[in-house]
């Protein structure tokens, strides 16, 4: 219901008032799997608003990005889509308590590597980073971008990058059909083709609705252990490593006893 003032208002003002009219508004929204919240809220609808020119997306990983993301994003003068995915509002991490600011349009590398590029977003930068620790004992340097800012999107980063691995995998919350992660393989075919030496890939969501059975929803969600094996085939290495060393997801589906928060 909301959708009208939001792509239709606010992210238009600025263009047909010639500039003359500001919007510092933030929405701040909460996407991504949870414990049977099933179809309709377990969705990752980031792509949406991702496509729309007015609109700046973000959606931050870390607690400390959390806090300087949000600062950024309440002083910007633009209509700012807040996406916080709900698993991540369990975790930890080091947060200042003074006012600080991280940029928006600016990727972060969260780990660097020289045999591939993962781009992700949300809590996928968590699965890719226990991924590539786990890979790293058989060899495997994977670099781990957290693209932070959707829209605009800090294209500079994820080149960088492709130029120096050569390989490149996208890893999204949402469908894999009309995705953010092809707007990430689109933006490295048309700028790093050339530095590619196998043809990029992209994981995300199993092109169904969300079942509410935990023990179904799991099916639907790609793992650290589908991660790895698409670095492995991508990379062509010999063997995949065995899926005990990445242990069960299923536990995730139901809430930390610490937990408090409304999701």
């Amino acid at each position: 219901m909301a959708m009208d003032q939001i792509v239709n208002q606010a992210a238009k003002w600025h263009y047909t008032f010639a500039g003359k009219l500001k919007v510092p508004l933030v929405i701040r929204l909460v996407v991504g799997r949870g414990w049977g919240q099933g179809p309709q809220h377990s969705q990752s609808l980031q792509a949406w608003f991702s496509h729309i020119p007015g609109l700046k997306v973000v959606m931050p990983f870390s607690p400390y990005d959390a806090k300087g993301l949000l600062i950024s994003s309440i002083e910007d003068d633009n209509p700012v889509i807040f996406v916080e995915h709900r698993w991540l509002h369990n975790s930890f991490g080091t947060v200042p308590r003074d006012m600080y600011r991280v940029p928006l349009a600016k990727a972060n590398i969260v780990k660097e590597g020289k045999h591939i590029t993962i781009a992700a977003i949300s809590h996928m930068v968590l699965d890719a980073l226990k991924c590539a620790e786990i890979l790293s004992h058989d060899g495997i340097e994977a670099e781990v971008i957290d693209v932070r800012t959707l829209r605009p999107l800090d294209s500079d980063t994820l080149i960088a990058s492709v130029k120096k691995t050569g390989h490149f995998l996208a890893l999204d919350t949402g469908w894999i059909t009309c995705g953010f992660s092809a707007e990430l393989i689109a933006v490295v075919c048309e700028k790093a083709f050339q530095f590619l030496r196998k043809p990029p890939r992209r994981l995300a969501l199993a092109e169904c609705p969300i079942p509410a059975s935990p023990s179904l929803s799991v099916g639907c969600y790609p793992e650290t252990y589908d991660i790895a094996c698409n670095v492995c085939e991508i990379l062509g290495h010999a063997h995949l490593p065995e899926m005990k060393l990445f242990g069960s997801d299923l536990p995730r589906d139901v809430p930390d006893k610490k937990f408090t928060g409304p999701f």
